[in-house]
């Protein structure tokens, strides 16, 4: 897993990287972007940057969102679970129009952590997106994918 520090004034991504690939020069975008404080949230940083996902106290369904009640069994008792750091690709789109100034192509992707959670995402760290495969492992990765006008680094997570 590759990481940066969180910082104050510093939003984070987290996307999942192929085995073995350097860290992209510059940041790749997402289309489902979600925008959070520094260590707030689903995104934890510090030494181990990991995600945390609230669970269904009834039936263990994971989600990234706050929930009134489970969609699953309806239950309505969640607690915080650490999300696996590993991954296999289960899905994905290579992206090859996107806004203005959005580097492309980038793979759009779905993993399944090693713990059964399914993350939406964006993998990197290919020197192809073609070479993206069903069933690949990743991992985590965090980094700066940006800028803003009043100096926050910012990236988006998916």
């Amino acid at each position: 897993m590759s990481a940066r520090q969180g910082r104050p004034g510093r939003v984070v991504a987290t996307v999942w990287r192929a085995p073995g690939a350097r860290r992209p020069s510059s940041g790749v975008p997402n289309d489902r972007c979600r925008f959070r404080d520094a260590g707030a949230g689903y995104l934890q940083l510090g030494a181990e940057p990991h995600l945390l996902a609230n669970e269904c106290a009834g039936c263990g369904a994971r989600y990234f969102d706050r929930r009134n009640a489970c969609a699953n069994c309806g239950g309505i008792d969640f607690g915080e679970a650490r999300v696996a750091d590993t991954a296999v690709l289960k899905a994905f789109s290579i992206v090859h129009n996107a806004a203005p100034g959005i580097p492309v192509p980038y793979v759009s992707a779905i993993v399944e952590t090693t713990d059964g959670t399914s993350v939406r995402s964006n993998v990197v760290g290919l020197a192809d997106p073609m070479d993206a495969e069903l069933g690949m492992s990743v991992a985590l990765s965090t980094y700066v994918c940006g800028t803003d006008d009043d100096g926050t680094e910012c990236v988006a997570f998916g």
